[in-house]
């Protein structure tokens, strides 16, 4: 299994994963989550999706920092499972910012990556004052000899920064540290601002994904200018993340994605 691609502009489709046990909403079901998550995942490998990023979505109210045993053990279950069954690069978001959750789980499993909703600074959010771990992150990811990569979010949504007055800033100290770039809208689903993707690109030579509000109809906006698109929401029924996958929505915007990169007709700015 390889790492992402950024040459062929990857796309990565979130699986995320009904309330895993200890949650508010956990129903103590636990098969169900396992199955739910492996029929996504063959989903999104059939409809030709790049990458997959498995995220605790459904586990709010999160916890700000570190997350507990529970959560750890079903994520690493599930991400396995998710392993054995497809053949596309996996990744793990452990919400809200256990980045050394994250990089622990990717290691023992072998996923590729993980994303990092704050990885420089802080910021406040509904779930507290989130802040960044990348001294412990980085110096556990050296200590474990983890090949995994880091893909960190520049003005994460759903939160106000108190360490940046711009954005700029934040990108150039991110670049240092992180694999790639991930900027987004203010909130899940919301439509990435243009001058955010051009202001990360002219910052940094790491790849800049579009973490947030692509869809089919705008994806022509972004496409000659970002390295890669993280979809989770637009996939969904009704465009919910708490939905479940609607699999016509998804053929529909692969099938975008591959024409796009058949002609190489992309919109500029």
């Amino acid at each position: 299994m390889s790492s992402v691609d950024f040459t062929k502009k990857p796309v990565i489709a979130c699986i995320h994963l009904l309330p895993t046990p200890g949650t508010f909403n956990y129903d103590g079901n636990v098969e169900k989550i396992y199955e739910l998550a492996i029929k996504e995942a063959k989903a999104f490998e059939k409809a030709g999706v790049d990458a997959l990023m498995i995220e605790n979505h459904r586990d709010k109210p999160f916890f700000p920092d570190t997350v507990p045993n529970e959560t750890v053990a079903l994520m690493a279950g599930v991400g396995r499972e998710i392993i054995k069954n497809v053949k596309i690069p996996i990744g793990l978001n452990v919400l809200r910012n256990d980045s050394e959750a994250a990089i622990s789980i990717a290691t023992s499993i072998g996923a590729k990556f993980i994303r990092i909703n704050v990885h420089v600074g802080a910021v406040l959010a509904p779930h507290g004052i989130i802040q960044t771990k990348a001294h412990k992150t980085l110096r556990l990811a050296k200590s474990l000899g983890a090949n995994v990569e880091i893909f960190a979010d520049a003005g994460v949504k759903h939160a106000y920064p108190f360490a940046y007055k711009n954005i700029k800033e934040e990108i150039r100290d991110l670049s240092v540290i992180s694999n790639a770039i991930i900027v987004s809208g203010e909130t899940t689903g919301s439509e990435t601002k243009v001058s955010d993707l051009i202001t990360a690109k002219e910052n940094t030579t790491k790849p800049v994904l579009i973490g947030s509000g692509i869809t089919v109809d705008n994806i022509d906006n972004y496409y000659s200018s970002a390295d890669g698109f993280i979809v989770g929401s637009y996939f969904k029924t009704d465009g919910k993340a708490t939905s479940f996958v609607d699999e016509e929505k998804l053929e529909k915007f692969m099938n975008k994605v591959l024409n796009l990169r058949k002609k190489g007709q992309w919109k500029m700015f």
